[in-house]
């Protein structure tokens, strides 16, 4: 493919779990140019995402060739809970603790964002996996952000679903509601919610199986990173995945996925969306108007079913021949 025919994208990331196969994609993929990777405070401790993102594009073959980027290290306004205990400790499995040694990017991830999407107006896609922060402050000191770039594809949010953090929410709206509640209230967005996540982006024991199967780094990778996961799963029934099986969702790389081939997204629906952003039992909370009885514009498109077998075989694929366009 032509260099110009691929999305450039930057992906903006609180590297732990399934934030690294996300990545993996992103920089086997020939339909992407991964332009660079911003770290937001999010699953694990700030250093600890920074190295682990490095780990993971050294791992894909890309870590001296994309630069990452060290962004906001807090909430807007709130203070946070980390996530080891579903990605293990330091987020990589509980067994990786990388020291890559290789130099982050020379100014904020905040900024970068802003200078890429000056410089390459309409060009650039941000993929949002992590907490909506790095968005909201270039928003502030850019408003003109939402034109500049071509499109904010975001994992986050519970879209009239059972939370993943709470009853009411999702953990990426839940750490920073104030920055999802600005980033939603001013870019038109694509979003990947928790609820189709788990719909359609869960996989279990076959999947495993497959993978282990497979004699490459980056499959032993995958096993190792979603091993916490499968445990966090199989001993929990307080959330949306209600799953008290072996299982692990794959919320970020089924993001990933639709960007670089976007035939997997079955449905998608138009909605006005607003993010709750006060403190309490509602923090975090997506009320989105599918029925549009409010009567609001529309300000997100919401994905609603994904291709499960195509997004499987995009990861297996990437797993055993470092390349998710093998089948597709």
């Amino acid at each position: 493919m032509d260099d110009t025919d691929r999305t450039r994208v930057i992906i903006d990331t609180d590297t732990a779990g399934d934030d690294t196969q996300a990545l993996v994609l992103a920089a086997l993929s020939d339909q992407i140019e991964l332009e660079a990777v911003t770290i937001c405070a999010g699953n694990v401790t700030f250093n600890r995402q920074v190295e682990n993102a490095k780990y993971t594009l050294q791992a894909a073959g890309v870590g001296n060739n994309v630069t990452v980027y060290e962004g906001a290290q807090s909430p807007l306004q709130k203070s946070h809970d980390h996530a080891e205990h579903v990605h293990g400790e330091g987020g990589l499995g509980g067994s990786l603790f990388p020291q890559t040694n290789i130099p982050s990017g020379d100014i904020h991830a905040v900024k970068y964002i802003i200078q890429a999407a000056r410089q390459n107006p309409g060009e650039i896609t941000v993929v949002a996996i992590a907490p909506l922060t790095n968005l909201a402050l270039a928003l502030q000191l850019e408003p003109k952000l939402p034109e500049l770039l071509d499109q904010v594809v975001c994992m986050g949010g519970a879209v009239n679903t059972i939370g993943n953090v709470t009853p009411a929410a999702e953990y990426n709206f839940w750490v920073d509601p104030d920055a999802a509640a600005m980033v939603i209230d001013a870019f038109e967005i694509t979003l990947i919610d928790w609820g189709v996540t788990v719909r359609d982006a869960k996989l279990g024991p076959d999947t495993f199986e497959q993978v282990a199967q497979m004699d490459t780094e980056l499959a032993s990778f995958y096993s190792t990173i979603i091993q916490p996961v499968r445990q966090f799963n199989q001993e929990s029934k307080n959330n949306a995945t209600d799953h008290d099986d072996d299982t692990a969702t794959h919320p970020d790389s089924v993001t990933m996925a639709t960007v670089l081939n976007p035939d997997i997204i079955e449905t998608a629906t138009q909605c006005h969306i607003t993010v709750d952003s006060r403190s309490g039992p509602t923090r975090g909370y997506t009320l989105a108007d599918e029925l549009d009885v409010l009567g609001y514009p529309s300000n997100a498109r919401v994905i609603k079913s994904i291709d499960t077998d195509r997004f499987q075989t995009i990861l297996l694929d990437t797993l055993a021949y470092a390349d998710p366009h093998y089948t597709y």
